[in-house]
């Protein structure tokens, strides 16, 4: 086992590692996290955080959560927080500043961008990829080959923080295989993206969007079938 280690780092007891890992400085791994081979963690990375309920969540307390579970081949950025309880793939590529939180899942090969959030209990499949600064709200549910664009809004609340009748209706968005959404777009609460469904940059998602369907504006309304050479299965 080859392990090449930074300056200044916090690996806690029972932290298991493959073969050939890096480690950058000021890296900080939580008990009992599984790393795979040929995985590279740059500066200032945390891994297997346990998380912290704030005084006024709704999220029931939890007392302590499973390590975290590091796929072979993946990279951590700099900066980057993967807490208790998340699973990632192999080859996944989590660029800095990217944060993913508990309970949350990730396939093979699929890339997480620069400051991006996954909250909790979301999952993620394989060959994503989830561009700079967008937002994954938690209770999601995102498919393979997926394509999120910079800047992206889901949402998960209704009620926006108001009445407690919110409590047990909170649901994330859903995005099936091969669905795509530009830049800047908003995805309200519970909607689907049914498969090969692509959403315009800068639209607003009020409805679920129809399979191989482009949807444009705000609200986002169908404008046009998606190209057959544009589909998922003619790639």
């Amino acid at each position: 086992m080859t392990i090449i280690k930074g300056s200044n780092n916090v690996i806690s007891e029972g932290v298991k590692f493959g073969e050939n890992v890096t480690i950058g400085h000021n890296v900080v791994i939580y008990e009992g996290t599984e790393i795979g081979s040929n995985v590279i963690i740059q500066d200032n990375a945390v891994i297997g955080k346990q998380p912290t309920r704030a005084k006024a969540s709704i999220l029931p307390e939890v007392k302590k959560l499973p390590p975290t579970k590091i796929g072979s081949g993946v990279t951590v950025g700099t900066s980057a927080i993967i807490y208790a309880n998340a699973e990632i793939g192999e080859d996944v590529f989590v660029a800095d500043l990217a944060t993913i939180r508990e309970r949350v899942s990730i396939g093979e090969k699929t890339i997480v961008g620069r400051g991006v959030a996954i909250e909790n209990d979301c999952s993620v499949g394989r060959n994503c990829k989830l561009e700079t600064n967008s937002y994954i709200t938690a209770y999601s549910d995102v498919g393979n080959y997926v394509f999120i664009a910079p800047y992206v809004v889901t949402t998960n609340d209704n009620y926006m923080a108001r009445s407690k009748e919110r409590y047990d209706k909170f649901k994330g968005v859903t995005i099936k295989d091969g669905g795509r959404v530009g830049a800047n777009a908003t995805i309200l609460p519970g909607k689907t993206i049914y498969e090969d469904g692509t959403v315009a940059a800068g639209s607003i998602v009020s409805k679920d969007v129809e399979k191989e369907s482009l949807v444009v504006g705000s609200p986002a309304k169908q404008l046009r079938k998606v190209p057959e050479n544009q589909l998922l299965r003619n790639q």
